[in-house]
């Protein structure tokens, strides 16, 4: 989960919302890794003690809804792999110099290539991995460079001077939204961990995994922070994360970061198309094996296909991708929260804690408010 939050959108996302909202964008990753906890402990939760998958779980529970499910999981994944290409494209260019649009072609291309063969996979995870670290090297140093504003900072935390919940919802649906939600725990189930007797493991799980994506998106906030405070203007239609290194790092730092950026895209371009395509086997159980493998080439392709047709600019594909699945995110959310309430007998007998249901339900409820506000700043981002 936190490997696939933390991608190309995660990233541009908090370069151009630290730009826009400085300070104050604090109380807004407070307030999605709250979400996002609350989130991931009742989801990863039920279905690990039900041992069943996302969309059959949701089916048995209130027929029908698993199709929906997979329905919003598909398409969310679509717009996510859109914003992957694009933010491929973004990396070489930060990178090499290379037009976006080429860029993005070569990418999903070589993603394509990385996913059919199995040690090139192998290979580039730990590349992934490997860039992982040099990417949390980059953002201390430029944090520390950058001198950021940090008692400022740390008091909007917590009292920020503007509340947007556009944003709230993008940042929670680029960390926890359309396949991100289920993801740690199917791939929980895939390891043989279900059933209550592995609670704890999937508590300490998901904690982890929210509490490392937040922790790195605070970091890069300070980072980016630090160089808007400066005096230093980003360009929020024109990659701003590559600027925001590039003013802190000079040139190698900005090449280094398109290195990172294009390696987190690439991953996550297959990573969101191999999950969302597992959706499907809820329709048809003929989805496995090699066709499995066709259609999840051909999920890349059609992500690639809009990404050129669109023409529309990298960093608003990458923005608009977390807000839609920030918008859809309550709808399979709430069928969770439904079965925890409701539907023990498909969890064995367990109970799921009142304080964690009482939460999810809270949850639930501030994220369909904060959906419907956000409706329309969501699909304006696709003008940046």
């Amino acid at each position: 989960m936190a490997t696939s939050a933390i991608g190309p959108g995660f990233i541009t996302q908090t370069a151009t919302f630290t730009s826009t909202l400085g300070a104050a964008f604090a109380f807004g990753i407070l307030a999605s890794v709250v979400i996002d906890v609350v989130a991931q402990l009742n989801v990863w939760r039920i279905v690990t003690v039900s041992g069943q998958r996302a969309a059959e779980l949701a089916n048995a529970a209130l027929p029908g809804s698993g199709y929906l499910l997979s329905v919003l999981v598909v398409i969310g994944g679509v717009v996510l792999n859109v914003g992957n290409v694009a933010g491929a494209g973004l990396g070489l260019n930060a990178l090499l110099g290379l037009d976006t649009k080429i860029g993005g072609l070569l990418s999903a291309l070589l993603a394509i290539v990385i996913f059919t063969v199995k040690r090139a996979g192998v290979v580039m995870d730990w590349v992934v991995v490997a860039l992982g670290l040099v990417m949390l090297a980059l953002t201390v140093v430029v944090a520390v460079v950058s001198h950021p504003p940090v008692g400022d900072a740390l008091r909007q935390t917590v009292l920020p001077d503007t509340v947007d919940f556009a944003v709230i919802t993008t940042i929670v649906g680029g960390s926890v939204g359309g396949y991100m939600t289920y993801s740690g725990a199917h791939k929980l189930l895939d390891s043989g961990i279900s059933g209550t007797e592995h609670i704890r493991e999937v508590t300490h799980s998901a904690t982890i995994g929210v509490m490392v994506t937040g922790l790195l998106r605070y970091g890069l906030f300070l980072a980016f922070l630090g160089v808007t405070a400066s005096g230093v203007l980003l360009d929020v239609s024109d990659n701003p994360a590559a600027q925001g290194f590039e003013a802190a790092a000079g040139s190698l730092g900005m090449r280094m970061f398109g290195l990172v950026l294009w390696a987190a895209a690439i991953s996550s371009v297959i990573g969101a198309a191999f999950t969302s395509v597992s959706f499907m086997t809820v329709f048809s159980t003929k989805v496995s094996g090699r066709l499995r493998t066709w259609i999840t080439i051909a999920f890349i392709l059609i992500g690639l296909s809009i990404f050129l047709v669109l023409g529309t600019a990298p960093v608003g594909l990458l923005i608009f991708a977390g807000g839609f699945n920030g918008l859809v995110l309550p709808v399979g959310f709430t069928i969770f929260m439904y079965i925890g309430w409701f539907r023990r007998d498909l969890l064995k007998g367990y109970r799921v804690p009142l304080w964690l249901l009482v939460a999810g339900t809270i949850v639930v409820a501030i994220t369909w408010y904060m959906g419907a506000r956000s409706v329309g700043p969501v699909f304006d981002y696709l003008s940046l």
